[in-house]
């Protein structure tokens, strides 16, 4: 019993975290109606700022830093301290003034990977201008401890724990008793009328940013001790957080508080119960990992629509879709290029430009599934890693042949797609995005890091091989032999082709009715439940068939194939490149991690390290200045200059006049 309760009381400092950061959701979506998957990253950079201070001294900004101390005569904690949880509230009035402010009525997508875009920065950022590797956070809170019924409880995990509590306090209190947050919730109501009364939305809504950037800076310093530095953990840890504010509906200060202490302490429990003989090994890793995931899907799922929605001043469209039309001319051109790319480049470059090939078909499982079908999803990496795994055991374990390899583990990857899709069936939008995110972190957790289930003689994958030709991707010292990147060209090619032939038809139709309008798509007989996984199917396939071609370019797997924040990434590339259309797939390939831009930029330019950061900042760019992406802006450009011809008015022969197209709440040309 001692050590149970040691276990309990040891994730309470973790619980505080995620209590603080679910308290801070809670208001800004009271505030803006916008789900903040920034809130981690928001404390990341107050988190390094004050390690930085307090080892030598040295004020770390974007560019440039002020030195206030040095390595014998550190800034004092409590100077240290105060400029962290500044620098905490800074970041999020910038986030509020030049990102989420401008996203004001734009669409649900723009705001997810707006808030993605903003986290994946200052990310980025943090991996740039500190010393990730070497800082160590210093403790700030008392180091003393407690007995309480045989477990030794730290003096630091209360405090913690008591902060949190009165941070939620502090904030309900703000939004029930101060004119201001009344003011504020009547805003989320009804914005026109809060703007009729003499309130700014806008203003009230920086009021909430100021106080919750300053409790997550606070929170994130104090509780950095005991949970350790790391860029990852911090930025995820919005995962939990948003598991517990969603049990409250987005709207009690309170359950938010007490649901993230009780997430805290459970996660502690299990790993706790994971140094026991009698627990199972394959549940050993990543299991704390997989609790948000479930307590997400469940809330959403007992609550459905009930999680309040914030008053608008307009009608919110997404962006428009362009149907793809297989023209002769230009696929075989664009093929031809492709095959002159392969065979005029060596090395790392046409490693790069193999990369870029499979990563078009990843994105283009994006485009499928968000562009088409209007469901956000954030799990495409898990997709791919759990069919690059799953061909791992196919081909090593029971001599699966190609191309028999691809399509069995791509089947698997389906599976997966439509279990995650489920949720689709009940929940859409931001809440969607939560889901799929919590799932992609709960598989990498759970699946790709779990040695019990992926670890193979570190995941061989065998050379593919028709009719006895040999298809692997090396050949003495060639990198990426020509015959392997033909095959993936001529994969990717065909999968490609299909899809496109799909989007284009009766399936293609079915889908952008059901982005534009659920209810108008069900009137008209489609079945939205069956297109919704329909289109999980199909893009968890594609991404799976991508997994496996990533695997076969390497011969070996490991998870940092796949991870959460690769995934991420490769979404912001889709958004930059189109997330609307088959061209912004291809453009996102070439652009993508490790890709044909990377290599450019790695290798010519040798700015490789700067690649997240521009991949961050163009897609916060595109989602503030032009939703449709650089393939959808190109379009525009040319529609607006192609010569158009006047039907004469009447007469024999005379032509029917065009009609203008109108354009539907989704954006769709109708």
């Amino acid at each position: 019993m001692g050590q149970f309760l040691q276990f309990v009381f040891l994730g309470l400092s973790t619980g505080a975290v995620y209590a603080v950061l679910a308290s801070s959701l809670v208001g800004v979506y009271a505030a803006t109606g916008i789900i903040n998957f920034a809130q981690g990253a928001l404390g990341l950079w107050a988190v390094y700022a004050v390690a930085a201070l307090r080892t030598d001294g040295s004020l770390v900004l974007p560019i440039g830093t002020i030195g206030l101390g040095s390595a014998d005569e550190p800034t004092p904690m409590g100077l240290a301290i105060t400029i962290g949880v500044l620098s905490t509230v800074i970041w999020a009035v910038l986030a509020h003034y030049l990102v989420f402010r401008p996203l004001r009525q734009a669409p649900v997508l723009a705001q997810v990977v707006a808030s993605v875009g903003f986290m994946l920065f200052l990310q980025a950022l943090v991996q740039l201008r500190f010393d990730t590797e070497n800082l160590l956070a210093l403790a700030v809170l008392p180091d003393k401890t407690v007995e309480f019924a045989g477990a030794v409880i730290n003096v630091s995990d209360l405090i913690l724990a008591g902060l949190a509590i009165a941070i939620a306090a502090l904030f309900w209190a703000y939004f029930r008793l101060t004119r201001l947050g009344v003011a504020t919730r009547a805003g989320a109501e009804d914005e026109l009328a809060a703007r009729l009364v003499g309130y700014s939305p806008d203003r009230l809504a920086a009021i909430v940013w100021v106080l919750t950037g300053a409790a997550t800076g606070l929170i994130v310093i104090l509780a950095a001790f005991t949970i350790g530095l790391n860029v990852t953990s911090y930025t995820f840890f919005v995962i939990p957080a948003l598991a517990v504010a969603l049990l409250g509906r987005l709207t009690s200060f309170g359950i938010a508080c007490a649901g993230g202490l009780t997430l805290g302490a459970f996660q502690a429990v299990i790993t706790w119960l994971t140094t026991k003989d009698w627990w199972p090994e394959w549940a050993q890793a990543g299991l704390g990992d997989a609790v948000p995931f479930v307590v997400i899907v469940v809330a959403l799922f007992l609550m459905g629509g009930r999680i309040p929605s914030r008053g608008s001043l307009g009608e919110v469209k997404m962006p428009a879709v362009r149907i793809p039309r297989i023209r002769l001319v230009p696929t075989v051109v664009t093929l031809a290029v492709v095959v002159a790319a392969i065979l005029l480049t060596s090395g790392t470059w046409r490693f790069g430009v193999v990369t870029s090939i499979i990563l078009s078909l990843i994105t283009l499982s994006l485009v499928l599934l968000t562009g088409y079908l209007g469901q956000i999803s954030l799990a495409s990496m898990a997709f791919a890693g759990t069919a690059g795994f799953a061909l791992s055991k196919l081909t090593v374990n029971w001599n699966v042949p190609f191309p028999f390899s691809i399509l069995f583990a791509a089947l698997i990857a389906t599976a997966l797609g439509v279990l995650v899709g489920i949720p689709a069936l009940r929940i859409r939008g931001a809440q969607l995005a939560v889901v799929t995110l919590a799932a992609a972190i709960a598989i990498q957790g759970f699946v790709f890091n779990n040695p019990e289930i992926t670890a193979y003689e570190g995941n061989m994958i065998t050379d593919p091989t028709l009719f006895g030709f040999d298809l692997g991707v090396r050949d003495g010292t060639n990198l990426v032999t020509v015959r392997f990147a033909l095959m993936v060209l001529i994969v990717v090619a065909v999968a490609t082709l299909i899809v496109m032939r799909f989007m284009s038809g009766s399936t293609g139709r079915a889908f952008l009715a059901v982005r534009s309008n659920e209810r108008a798509a069900a009137s008209v007989g489609i079945n939205v439940a069956a297109t919704k996984l329909l289109g999980f199917a199909l893009s968890a396939f594609l991404a799976g068939v991508g997994g496996c071609l990533i695997g076969y370019s390497r011969g070996q797997l490991s998870a940092g194939s796949f991870t959460v924040m690769v995934g991420l990434t490769l979404l912001a590339m889709t958004y930059v490149g189109g997330i609307t259309s088959v061209s912004g797939a291809f453009l996102a390939g070439v652009i993508g991690p490790l890709g044909v831009g990377y290599v450019f930029l790695n290798q010519t330019l040798d700015l490789g390290e700067y690649y997240e950061i521009i991949a961050a900042g163009g897609l916060l760019l595109m989602a503030v200045l032009n939703p449709v992406g650089v393939s959808g802006a190109i379009a525009e450009l040319a529609e607006r200059f192609r010569p158009r011809t006047r039907p004469r008015p009447d007469g024999p022969g005379a032509a029917t006049p065009a009609v203008a197209p109108t354009t539907s709440k989704a954006g769709l040309n109708v």
